[in-house]
């Protein structure tokens, strides 16, 4: 486990605090995807500089790269050893994003660039939930392909799970 890939179901499931944990925990550089995404203001880089961005990570001996972003997936997951999925109900992930507004009012979270403060709008959240059951299907598909190319899968699918994996000694 040197190269790992954390996806979620969904805006809200846990990717960057499980990715940030599981990243002390092993002692490996953590790589937020939204960082390398989005520049102050919220402005979005070009596919070319965003791909050329997670190259230069990719291309290091050990990380742990956090976020979906499924256009430059492949980029990713050709790389990476380990792959953990995490997939919550959708009530968990919609409560989290909207406490994540709430505690993030105004400020910008540690994960995102720096001058990209917290938002939510109705768009978001009804992305959320209209795509969510297809997000599901897609994922879970995507994890039993991986598996079938030899790659470690580790699916994660409630609260629980996860603080039970971060507290399990590591070699």
């Amino acid at each position: 486990m040197q190269r790992i890939v954390v996806l979620g179901v969904s805006a809200g499931v846990g990717k960057s605090t499980f990715a940030r944990q599981l990243g002390a925990k092993l002692t490996l550089p953590v790589t937020y995807l939204d960082r390398l995404y989005f520049e102050p203001g919220w402005k979005e880089v070009s596919e070319e500089v965003f791909q050329q961005r997670q190259a230069e990570v990719c291309v290091q001996r050990a990380w742990i790269i956090e976020g979906n972003y499924s256009k430059t997936l492949s980029l990713r997951e050709a790389h990476a050893d380990t792959i953990i999925y995490l997939e919550l109900p959708l009530l968990v992930c919609l409560g989290r994003v909207v406490k994540r507004r709430i505690n993030f009012h105004q400020q910008t979270r540690p994960e995102l660039g720096v001058g990209c403060p917290e938002k939510m709008d109705w768009e978001f959240l009804k992305y959320i939930v209209t795509t969510y059951n297809r997000r599901k299907f897609n994922m879970r598909n995507r994890m039993n392909r991986y598996e079938r190319e030899g790659k470690e899968v580790i699916r994660l699918f409630s609260r629980r799970q996860i603080q039970e994996y971060l507290q399990k000694e590591f070699p």
